[in-house]
């Protein structure tokens, strides 16, 4: 790996700049400096994350969902990363999350260092700016201070994940219970969504029987639904997968090609073609898909405000030690 990359430069100067705190209620830019000696939390971090990254850079799909799966459900809490036949992880659509290795890795480095000092939600969401940055992503300050929480239960994932067939307004709606503004939910959405790739069974119904009327949802490209028809056959047990961003070059980039790509009729899930069609919402898709530097000035600051919900600070919750289990087997 080298260590003199222009990106790896660029981070690790943007990162010195975390020595001047800006502060966001308890969360703030820069709240391990002086708590771990002359260790830089974030770098250590940054370093983890890139090793990996190299081998692999699905990690980054890996990372960004994980963290919005656990926001959304509890809070910024890393509940999502506690073990349990009844835990978050064990919900439906919990079942294809990926990266926790990278989150365990991160985190046993920096308990190295730095033992009981950084909480598992800040390990998580610095790995996810950090994978981001290297996907192509513009460099945004993570705030810190958040503890860990001590509670994880299937039925709160099953209740506050939105589903891929999720209306426009519906979608609004969730997202704004959680102080996520209408812009920035389809700013996430769409660099989320930017990145990684669906399985057939999430959009197959677009295909051939669109809410039970028996043919295709009518806004896919028909160029397109030729093409995922063949890829995602009416009469198969196969369940393959596609990339979201249509566009090879752009698979493991976060970059508003994807928006783009949504305004043509080729998002494939129902979710994604909501957004792009209703008029809720479809002039904030072409402001991110045309506009220059919209995408990539709003992407970031976003990902911040989702870091802010449901945070435990100060004396609630607590510091894990490893990731999938509360301390002293409170859970």
């Amino acid at each position: 790996m080298r260590c003199n990359s222009p990106s790896t430069v660029l981070a690790l100067g943007l990162m010195l700049l975390t020595l001047v705190s800006q502060c966001h209620g308890k969360l703030y830019v820069g709240y391990y400096n002086g708590k771990c000696w002359k260790y830089n939390v974030e770098e250590i971090i940054f370093n983890v994350v890139k090793a990996k990254y190299m081998k692999d850079p699905t990690i980054v799909a890996g990372l960004v969902r994980l963290h919005f799966h656990d926001c959304i459900v509890r809070g910024c809490d890393a509940s999502v990363l506690l073990d349990g036949p009844k835990s978050e992880k064990a919900a439906a659509p919990n079942q294809s999350l990926k990266s926790f290795d990278v989150v365990d890795a991160a985190k046993a480095a920096v308990e190295e260092y730095c033992p009981g000092v950084v909480s598992c939600a800040d390990v998580l969401t610095i790995a996810a700016r950090t994978s981001i940055f290297l996907a192509g992503g513009k460099w945004y300050y993570a705030e810190t201070g958040r503890r860990d929480g001590f509670v994880s239960h299937e039925k709160d994932a099953l209740a506050n994940l939105p589903s891929e067939y999720m209306p426009a307004r519906d979608a609004i709606n969730l997202f704004d219970s959680k102080g996520i503004s209408k812009e920035d939910f389809v700013v996430l959405l769409g660099g989320g969504h930017s990145i990684g790739t669906v399985h057939c069974d999430k959009f197959k119904h677009r295909l051939y029987n669109f809410h039970n009327t028996g043919k295709p949802d009518a806004r896919i490209n028909n160029g397109m639904l030729y093409t995922l028809r063949k890829i995602c056959p009416k009469k198969s047990y196969s369940n393959n997968k596609l990339y979201f961003d249509y566009n090879p070059r752009s698979h493991y980039r976060v970059d508003n090609g994807f928006m783009k790509h949504l305004l043509f009729n080729h998002g494939l899930l129902e979710v994604d073609a909501n957004i792009a069609t209703s008029p809720l919402t479809n002039s904030i898709v072409k402001k991110l898909a045309y506009a220059p530097g919209y995408f990539d000035n709003k992407f970031g600051p976003a990902m911040v405000k989702m870091g802010r919900i449901g945070v435990l600070t100060g004396n609630h919750g607590e510091v894990r030690k490893y990731c999938g289990a509360v301390n002293h087997h409170k859970y």
